[in-house]
């Protein structure tokens, strides 16, 4: 064997290493729960808005710096802690609604994330409510660059859809409730090791 094919048989491990070392690591981060919440707003009567609030979420985000789209993000709500402030509340815990009792959780998992500059993004992914599941796209803007922050430091986003409620089984009062949702999601996500 030539002294050349050894060199290479006995480096290559070497370069291997090396250059798993410096490729970029996911930046990965947790839902900090007691700084996150989701708003619901929708016409009523046709005269003013009724929002919806769900204060209880958990949820996981990792983006990685070499392929920003293939990103990895889950966000639970806890739609049991629904509240409007005031009789509406129960209304729409109720199963013409969210129907909180069979279905207390309403789940978004994303597919792809498109930015555009370094603080705004597309996210495609699937929304799960009352048991149906439907794609949907939110318009994210971070408080700071995602791909710059290196996963050292918290984040904020604030993320906007809008949502037929029909297209989730929640067809209920149509003359009363409009058809189409305003969402707004705010959270801060922190370092997760």
């Amino acid at each position: 064997m030539h002294e050349r094919t050894l060199i290479t048989f006995a480096t290559a491990p070497l370069l291997f290493l090396l250059t798993a070392a410096v490729e970029p690591q996911h930046i990965r981060y947790a839902l900090d729960k007691s700084h996150s919440n989701v708003s619901a707003r929708v016409a009523f009567l046709g005269l003013s808005t009724k929002t919806a609030r769900f204060p209880d979420m958990n949820g996981t985000f990792a983006v990685s710096p070499a392929d920003p789209s293939a990103v990895t993000m889950q966000v639970d709500i806890d739609a049991r802690t629904l509240t409007t402030g005031d009789s509406q509340t129960k209304t729409l815990r109720g199963k013409s609604f969210f129907d909180v009792g069979r279905y207390p959780t309403l789940r978004f998992v994303a597919s792809r994330m498109d930015m555009h500059g370094d603080r705004a993004a597309t996210v495609d992914g699937q929304l799960t409510a009352k048991g149906i599941t439907r794609p949907i796209r939110l318009d994210v803007t971070f408080s700071a660059p995602p791909m710059e922050t290196g996963g050292t430091q918290p984040i904020e986003l604030v993320a906007n859809t809008t949502v037929d409620r029909n297209r989730f089984g929640m067809t209920a009062w149509p003359l009363v409730v409009g058809r189409m949702v305003k969402v707004t999601i705010r959270a801060r996500m922190v370092p997760q090791g």
